[in-house]
């Protein structure tokens, strides 16, 4: 296990009799699997967070966020058909291509900005489904596009197959349900 650095957070004990004890400078060293901003502490059966700092909720999806949060998130979505026969690196890029695509054509977007702003570019959330084959993923496209969902159908040349999706940032409660209906990406 590799600490970072040791970093002062306050912390608040509970005692059986119900006082609270305070203290304000105390050390502790961290994993970044584990805290990368104090806003991501999360409380054992001994101390409990402040009341300023959030408290983690684990989504159905995997996520992690603040609880009563809506979370911006990009979905990308691969082909299970490509996944199968093509090398992995190579479904890999095409998720890529996606991602990368629908977030520079939106970088005007407040939700793209939010969704790259420095103190997000190390927590973004994305959330990589997967599809049967190409109608699927035609399929979706479609149905993103008459729900006025920004996203980008990558289609991979000069073979003219589409490959992939991604979907723009937006808070999860304005996307989630086109999605639901699929697996993540295994």
């Amino acid at each position: 296990m590799r600490y970072l650095s040791a970093c002062t957070v306050p912390l608040r004990l509970f005692t059986p009799s119900g006082s609270n004890l305070a203290f304000s400078n105390t050390s502790f060293r961290v994993t970044h699997s584990i805290l990368t901003r104090p806003s991501q502490l999360i409380s054992n059966s001994m101390s409990q967070p402040a009341a300023d700092l959030n408290v983690l909720a684990t989504t159905k999806d995997g996520l992690q966020q603040p609880e009563n949060v809506d979370v911006v998130v990009q979905y990308v979505v691969l082909r299970r058909d490509l996944i199968d026969t093509w090398p992995l690196g190579s479904v890999v890029t095409q998720g890529c291509h996606a991602s990368v695509s629908a977030v520079w054509s939106n970088k005007d977007d407040p939700d793209t900005i939010d969704y790259c702003s420095p103190d997000k570019i190390d927590s973004m959330h994305k959330v990589t489904l997967e599809v049967k084959g190409e109608t699927q993923i035609k399929n979706l496209s479609e149905k993103l596009t008459s729900g006025g969902i920004i996203h980008k159908l990558w289609i991979e040349q000069p073979e003219n197959i589409p490959t992939c999706l991604a979907t723009k940032p937006y808070p999860k409660s304005i996307v989630s349900s086109y999605f639901k209906k699929f697996k993540l990406c295994k």
